[in-house]
């Protein structure tokens, strides 16, 4: 009997060895935006988003755990203690059909262009990067102004017909304020449509300022965050490397 229960002790002892306690820390993640680099950037591949006389963006890799998850531009804006927004940079191949028939290979492979593109959500905790859908947003039209988990912006309906002053908020599903500024004409357009939104915390409001208009200032009603922040352990942005 007493040689019985030693087994038994000497099995339980192994078994709390060899399986992970529930309360052991989860590995963690290193998140972090690289140093800074200069890449051609061409009016001509984004019409809407190059500033005059632009040729080049500042580009920055989002790093986790040691790999590329995406390319970045401008300065990024925290969120929370463990979460920031940052806008993604894309690289698309400008090669026409007949560039690829007519030119060499290596001429028509190397037809590439940076253009701005959305913003992502980064999780520093979990290391998940995640795309954030804003509403009415325009790549290149909307200049983004954050406070907190809001996003302040200009947006161009589907249509393309109508410039909307947009505040959405990260994760809301609606945004808090959709208000018309007024028409919009995608090919004569000002540059800029709409210079930074400015907010006001008390009381909470922002100021839209589309090109040759007056200022307009919205109250927002103030809300809870409705960004849930998980603890997970996973990441779900694919490796991109540059050329």
């Amino acid at each position: 009997m007493r040689s019985f229960l030693c087994l038994l002790c000497f099995a339980v002892l192994a078994a709390a060895l060899t399986i992970p306690s529930a309360a052991a820390a989860r590995k963690g993640h290193v998140v972090v935006l690289g140093a800074a680099r200069k890449v051609a950037y061409s009016k001509a591949g984004d019409p809407g988003g190059a500033a005059a006389g632009e040729d080049s963006l500042r580009i920055r890799a989002l790093v986790v755990d040691g790999v590329v998850k995406e390319w970045t531009t401008g300065d990024a804006h925290d969120v929370t203690d463990r979460s920031f927004t940052v806008r993604r940079v894309v690289r698309l191949n400008d090669a026409l059909p007949s560039d690829n028939s007519t030119e060499k290979p290596a001429a028509a492979a190397g037809r590439w262009v940076w253009q701005r593109g959305p913003w992502l959500l980064v999780d520093r905790v979990t290391g998940r990067v995640t795309a954030l859908k804003l509403p009415d947003y325009d790549p290149g039209v909307s200049q983004v102004s954050w406070f907190r988990d809001y996003a302040a912006y200009c947006g161009v309906t589907a249509s393309g017909k109508s410039l909307y002053a947009v505040v959405a908020q990260v994760a809301a599903r609606k945004p808090v304020l959709a208000k018309k500024l007024g028409a919009f004409d995608a090919q004569s357009h000002a540059e800029p449509s709409c210079g930074a939104a400015e907010w006001q915390r008390e009381p909470l409001r922002v100021t839209f300022h589309p090109a040759a208009k007056d200022a307009v200032s919205f109250d927002v009603v103030p809300g809870s965050a409705v960004l849930v922040e998980d603890a997970g352990d996973d990441s779900d942005a694919a490796a991109a490397k540059p050329k």
